[in-house]
Parts: structure tokens; C-alpha cells; sequence
């Protein structure tokens, strides 16, 4: 049986706090958050990487989630799963404000690397999109890069990999690379006391 891990608010707290103090050499202009674990570490990280005087960085919100494969085309072909576009990034609407991705820093944030599965399709789709974005602009000679910061990278084999030069040049950092875990966040609590209560007891307070 899988042992059951509960973190809390605090702790998640505390793991971005630590984790911005590395995020700020990449210097993000824009944050994308996987839903529904990125959205909360996304906004607190906002807080920790804001420079004084300075605008908040931006975040946009990705929604992807995993369906077995029945059959029909599959966008990654993993272990029979199939990553599906559940929301996506507007450019046409984040053109008209002035915001877009092309030679920007950005932050793409998760709470876990499980099977790395849907980090390999989020960081796949968007370099494609930055790509046709910038050949329609006429802006190929600008350079985007991305940065994946995820909670807890869980320590298994993993079903999709990321680019090699992506880690070595130490553009992905997992505030704490854990066994393969049974992660509970707060987020997902429905007693937030008793979870809270059980995360102090594991020491994740």
C-alpha cells in the first residue's frame, strides 16, 4: 500500500519561498500554472519573485487532463494515456492587452512531477505555439525559454522526459524529489484541521 504524505498550506508556503530564491536568476516575465495544482504555488511564488517598485508578474492558467486511450489518436502516446486540452491560452485576447510569450522567461508551475507525462505535453504544446506565434509576427530571431517548477518531483520512472538541455542548463527545480508517495495537498482537503493536523504529525507543517 502506497503511504499517504499530507502537506500543508505552510509547508507549500515555505517550499516557494525557498524555491523563488533559485526562480529569480531566471528572472520570469509571465507564469503559467497547470490546474488545478499550479494555481495556488503559482500565486504564492508571485509574492516571493516581485521585485520592489515593479509590476506583478503575470500568470495565465493551462487546464490538461489524462484519459485512457480507447483507440483514437493519441496526442502523446505514454502507457495508453492520452493528454487532453481541457483550457488553453487565448493569444489573441493576451495580444490585445500586450501580453504574449514570445522572448519572454517563463515559468511553468505544477504541484508534481508524477509520470512527467503532462510537464512533456505542456512544455511541448507551448514552444509550438511561441513557434507559429513568431513566424506570423516575424519575430523568429527572438528567443523564448521556459522553466518547469514543480512541489515534489516523485522519484520513479517517468513516461515522457523533458529536453536534456533543459535540465542541464538547470531550467527545472522540484522543491523536494520524494518516494513514490501518495502526495495529499491541502487544496483537495474536505477537513482542512484534521489534514492540517496529520501534516504537522508527518513533520510537513
Amino acid at each position: 500500500m502506497v503511504e499517504k504524505v499530507y502537506i500543508s498550506y505552510n509547508h507549500v508556503h515555505k517550499l516557494c519561498q525557498e524555491a523563488a530564491e533559485v526562480i529569480k536568476e531566471f528572472n520570469p516575465h509571465l507564469m503559467i500554472a497547470i490546474g488545478g495544482g499550479g494555481f495556488i504555488p503559482a500565486r504564492i511564488l508571485r509574492t516571493f519573485l516581485k521585485k520592489e517598485n515593479a509590476k506583478n508578474i503575470p500568470i495565465q492558467a493551462i487546464g490538461l487532463s489524462l484519459y485512457e486511450d480507447l483507440g483514437t489518436d493519441t496526442v502523446v502516446e505514454t502507457a495508453g494515456l492520452e493528454v487532453v486540452r481541457t483550457q488553453w491560452l487565448d493569444f489573441g485576447a493576451m495580444a490585445e492587452h500586450s501580453v504574449d510569450l514570445i522572448g519572454k522567461n517563463v515559468l511553468i508551475v505544477d504541484e508534481v512531477d508524477d509520470t512527467r507525462t503532462t510537464l512533456h505535453y505542456a512544455l511541448s504544446e507551448l514552444e509550438k505555439d511561441v513557434q507559429e506565434q513568431a513566424e506570423k509576427l516575424g519575430r523568429t530571431d527572438e528567443v523564448t525559454k521556459f522553466f518547469i517548477f514543480v512541489l515534489h518531483n516523485k522519484d520513479k520512472p517517468k513516461r515522457a522526459q523533458l529536453p536534456k538541455e533543459m535540465l542541464d542548463s538547470g531550467r527545472y527545480l522540484a522543491a523536494r524529489t520524494v518516494p513514490d508517495y501518495w502526495i495529499a495537498y491541502p487544496w483537495e482537503a474536505k477537513d482542512i484541521v484534521e489534514h492540517s493536523a496529520q501534516a504537522i504529525k508527518q513533520g510537513n507543517d
